[in-house]
């Protein structure tokens, strides 16, 4: 039997998974936290990736391994290889007025044509920009710029020079000067974000290249953005729409062709099989329950439950999720809105509801996006650690309009790096073929007067 190893390096933690190459079952797995904050020495991506691979029995069995990692993270590195400055997260908004600057000068339509996205906060290029502009003494020591998957795949390489960075279509498509639709670099765009053109840049490994070896001999597989990874791990096909809730919600369809959305609303990117990944993500996911469940002194299961004793539509009781600004709608400086409260509706049911019903319009918008870009959708599968939740997994049907399935609680973005491992490892025109066991289906007659209310409230955080 041979073993592949997938990591996920997340925003909150770094899972890995080792998983039989052929069969894709579970041999065993481990995990470690990150740090929490928007700017992370990527050191401590390291010795996370060290701690979960020893948690998980070690690497030296495996035959291959990939890496599954956050998308759009600045990791500046100098001449010697050593990192400039801790790397600024896809959630770190202070990349704001950058972003605008970049929009303005170029036009929305133009980045759009150009590399399938419009600027926002969350994507390199812009970090790039703000960096230039308030670090000028570090950006001057910047002679190479990559993603966080890209470092860890390169350190996992022995870090062998600056030259043997390595990247993949999925992760360089997010960061802004990188074009899915024609496979290139733009360094015209990088010099327009950076001011200069000169950075080594990964280079951009098909979805079966090998990115060179570990110290034992493992193949390194070319990795990928962790959305990529997530449609990978749950074997999304073209017309699947993936929806994910964890740190930020998505919303992503794999598509035979290219996306250029000039309202910046899609983000063109690629996926890991040499498709398209058009996708829609929030900042605003997971922690929303969070934040709801301790609002209300309650846990998860206890918020779910609550949520599920309300009306739907939650008498009018509408909550815009904006609770760290957002990024689709483009809004950084947004707060979180509840609207609609009066005496009836001021119980903690209706709050709960109102919450995860803010939550999933949020997702639903994003799927009409997709559709407004020409992408077919033919079925919607619910991942993350928000589809845990019984509420969102039933009124998810409700709001999206459309029957759900939900597989098995799992590590999909480790679980999809591993299969590009295994793919790697055996190459061939398509991945492996694994089983996704225990998928269930929730269906619900859809209650449009959701969507529509919010849809009232949503646009009054323009100026909140």
């Amino acid at each position: 039997m041979s073993l592949v190893a997938g990591v996920d390096s997340s925003t909150q933690s770094c899972k890995v998974v080792v998983r039989d190459a052929e069969t894709g079952a579970l041999v065993r797995s481990g995990s470690a936290p990150h740090p929490e904050g928007t700017e992370v020495d990527p050191a401590a991506w390291w010795t996370a990736l060290e701690a979960a691979a020893e948690a998980a029995g070690g690497l030296d069995d495996v035959a291959a391994v990939s890496v599954g990692g956050q998308q759009h993270g600045m990791v500046c590195l100098d001449e010697a290889g050593e990192v400039v400055r801790p790397a600024l997260l896809w959630n770190d908004t202070r990349s704001a007025a950058a972003a605008a600057a970049l929009n303005t000068e170029l036009g929305a339509a133009a980045w759009a044509e150009a590399v399938g996205l419009v600027q926002v906060a969350s994507f390199t290029a812009t970090k790039l920009r703000w960096l230039a502009e308030h670090e000028p003494d570090a950006a001057a020591r910047v002679a190479a710029v990559c993603l966080p998957h890209d470092w860890l795949t390169w350190k996992l390489g022995g870090a062998q020079g600056l030259e043997a960075l390595r990247t993949d279509r999925s992760d360089a498509s997010g960061t802004g000067y990188y074009s899915a639709a024609t496979s290139e670099y733009r360094r015209d765009l990088l010099k327009r974000a950076f001011g200069r053109d000169d950075l080594v840049l990964p280079e951009v490994l098909g979805p079966t290249e090998s990115a060179g070896t570990t110290s034992s001999g493992a193949i390194l597989g070319p990795g990928c953005g962790d959305n990529a990874g997530a449609a990978l791990g749950v074997g999304a096909r073209p017309g699947d729409v993936v929806v994910s809730i964890g740190t930020s919600g998505v919303a992503c369809a794999v598509s035979e062709t290219p996306s250029a959305d000039p309202t910046g609303l899609v983000a063109g990117f690629a996926d890991a099989t040499g498709r398209h990944l058009p996708l829609v993500c929030t900042l605003n996911a997971a922690r929303v329950l969070d934040a709801s469940a301790r609002l209300l002194g309650v846990d998860h299961d206890g918020l779910s439950r609550l949520a599920l004793e309300a009306p739907s539509g939650s008498g009018g009781l509408v909550l815009v999720p904006y609770l760290e600004g957002e990024r689709t709608p483009d809004r950084p400086d947004a707060r979180g809105v509840i609207h609609g409260l009066t005496l009836a509706t001021a119980e903690p049911a209706y709050l709960a509801r109102a919450a995860v019903e803010g939550l999933l319009c949020g997702l639903a918008d994003g799927i009409d996006a997709l559709k407004a870009q020409g992408v077919a959708i033919n079925r919607v599968l619910l991942v993350g650690g928000g589809a845990r939740s019984e509420a969102v997994r039933r009124l998810a049907p409700v709001v999206i309009g459309h029957p759900v399935l939900v597989p098995e609680p799992g590590e999909y973005v480790a679980d999809g790096a591993a299969r590009q491992a295994a793919w790697t490892l055996t190459g061939g025109e398509e991945p492996p073929a694994w089983e996704l066991a225990g998928t269930e289906t929730y269906e619900a007659d859809p209650d449009p007067a959701v969507r529509a209310r919010y849809a009232e409230v949503r646009d009054l955080t323009e100026g909140v």
